[in-house]
């Protein structure tokens, strides 16, 4: 098989694999790839590594990404082809970048990702009915179609809309902090963003779509770190009915590594002091000379354990804890 032919199967594969996934990233993952496979021959054993590793973190849905990886990717391949080498920074980024999330994860927020773009989280909460009460409360308010009116008749409200005719506000974030809060009235564009946020707020919008009001919704979000819930400002919220918590748990819970808590701290603290006093009796076992079923039963006994324990449970602390 060619090198050609080799890289064409190659794109072709990762193409399919992303097929299914939502916000398009099929469409502008692309050309990256594409260029990816085209140079990852040529590069360097080491910098070929860390690319690889950005490739994988393309398979990762969207949602995960802490920046945009074909982004960063296409910087590391422009470096490598103008430099033949990965600059220290970018390499930096790359080691501390975690290692993508397992299969079972990238499942599971993928599909959670295909809910959301369709708008649609009744797969975390159920809360359709009373949404579209007050979706239609508002489509009939005449104070809200004269405010929008207004918007309109000041600015070309259409230069702001995407492919679809959306019109999204300013967004929140995490903790509140928000990179775009100041005010800068130097920028043409920050009059219709100032009017159109301040409008979104009065109403409890996330935006427009053409002239249809996109109400908030009560909505649940995974994000690179973590998973949030917003309630809007207006709703008036039955935790018991509103929200799905075993849905919202069963997402969140493909993320956390494993068990937490009170319980098992202390469980652990019990393990680690074993295992000091293990070391300490596997020294002085040594120094009698103590082998096979006579030094098990002096272990067993020095940690307080019946003589039956079975050696591997010694040989999983020694592991856990190593001696230092």
């Amino acid at each position: 098989m060619s090198r050609s032919s080799s890289e064409n199967k190659a794109l072709s594969a990762d193409l399919k694999r992303l097929k299914s996934r939502a916000y398009g990233v099929v469409d502008w993952a692309a050309e990256v790839l594409r260029r990816y496979h085209e140079q990852v021959a040529g590069i360097a054993n080491e910098d070929a590594k860390a690319l690889a590793k950005l490739h994988a973190w393309i398979f990762v849905p969207l949602t995960l990404w802490p920046f945009s990886i074909t982004d960063l990717l296409n910087e590391c391949l422009r470096e490598c082809a103008a430099r033949h080498t990965l600059s220290k920074a970018l390499r930096l980024v790359i080691e501390l970048l975690p290692e993508v999330p397992d299969e079972k994860v990238c499942e599971a927020v993928a599909d959670h990702e295909r809910q959301v773009q369709r708008g649609n989280y009744e797969n975390v909460v159920n809360t359709q009915a009373k949404f579209a009460q007050a979706e239609m409360a508002l489509r009939a308010d005449q104070d809200f179609q004269n405010d929008w009116q207004r918007v309109k008749a000041s600015f070309d409200v259409k230069a702001g809309q995407d492919h679809k005719g959306v019109l999204r506000r300013t967004m929140g974030a995490e903790r509140n902090m928000r990179p775009e809060f100041s005010v800068n009235m130097k920028n043409p564009s920050e009059p219709f963003r100032l009017v159109f946020d301040a409008f979104c707020l009065r109403w409890n919008l996330y935006g427009m779509m053409h002239d249809e009001p996109l109400l908030l919704k009560l909505a649940v979000n995974v994000t690179p770190h973590g998973t949030m819930i917003l309630i809007p400002s207006f709703w008036s919220l039955d935790p018991s009915r509103d929200i799905r918590w075993d849905a919202i748990n069963k997402l969140h819970r493909t993320r956390v590594p494993k068990r937490q808590g009170a319980a098992l701290a202390e469980g652990q603290a019990t393990r680690m002091a074993q295992a000091k006093k293990l070391h300490k009796l596997d020294a002085e076992a040594k120094e009698r000379r103590l082998k096979g079923e006579a030094k098990h039963r002096f272990l067993c006994k020095g940690l307080g354990l019946v003589e039956d324990t079975s050696p591997r449970r010694l040989s999983r602390l020694r592991q856990e804890f190593p001696r230092k």
